[in-house]
């Protein structure tokens, strides 16, 4: 199932998408704000697979909300006016559905979110240990720079850029690499645990619900793709009843 987000301000506009979602046998809706204030509180206690959101709303509109979020899910943006689809599909959005809109033509964006969501790989097969490398060059400004693997703590997808968060290092470095090809890189202590995020296990300082908390300023949300396989982690260290 794919748990979403529906943000709309006007209360018939939300009844609408709460009803279409219901009747998306792959859809489940994991709640309704009127607001995208309301809808980054509800975010930061829990987390989504989709979004679908309004972008004409008071207080915060929805294609500034979604620039704030530090990792994204699935984007469709809901709208009476069309001359911010362009600007959406610069935020990456999968789909743009102009009001008023149908079942069908929200059963196209349904269906834009699932082909984007299986297109993202959930396999979490490592390579065998013994058989990787201590260190990797990645290449950023210009340079090629060394990397040592057990320095790494976390790593964060931006569309074709990755953010590497070192050990000790303030800032993490940024490299052009999909997520897929570093995971290929990477020794069996690195796990995905979301689309956007690759986190090093031994690093990982507490689990509080849906999130990992890595240092006090560091929260990183486990993806609904990601939650059994990183469960099935937890069971094998877990030392308690």
């Amino acid at each position: 199932m794919i748990r979403c987000l529906a943000i709309d301000d006007e209360p018939l506009a939300l009844q609408q998408l709460t009803t279409y979602i219901q009747k998306v046998p792959f859809l489940e809706l994991a709640a309704q704000c009127q607001s995208a204030l309301e809808a980054r509180k509800f975010l930061e206690q829990d987390s989504v697979d989709a979004i679908f959101c309004d972008i004409n709303m008071p207080d915060l509109n929805g294609m500034d909300f979604v620039k704030s979020l530090q990792a994204p899910p699935l984007i469709v943006f809901t709208t009476a006016y069309s001359e911010y689809a362009v600007e959406g599909f610069k935020v990456n959005a999968v789909d743009y559905l102009l009001k008023p809109f149908g079942l069908d033509d929200f059963r196209r964006a349904a269906n834009r979110i699932k082909e984007r969501q299986e297109s993202v790989s959930t396999n979490i097969q490592h390579p065998i240990p013994n058989t990787q490398p201590a260190s990797l060059f990645v290449k950023t400004d210009y340079r090629m720079v060394k990397i040592s693997i057990a320095d790494i703590r976390y790593i964060e997808g931006m569309s074709e850029y990755l953010k590497i968060y070192l050990e000790g290092e303030e800032k993490p470095i940024i490299t052009l690499l999909s997520m897929k090809k570093i995971e290929t890189r990477l020794p069996e202590n690195f796990m995905r645990i979301h689309r956007s995020y690759i986190v090093n296990l031994h690093k990982i300082l507490e689990v509080n619900k849906n999130r990992i908390i890595m240092d006090a300023e560091t929260y990183l949300p486990v993806g609904d793709m990601y939650k059994e396989a990183f469960q099935h982690y937890l069971d094998t260290i877990f030392l308690g009843k």
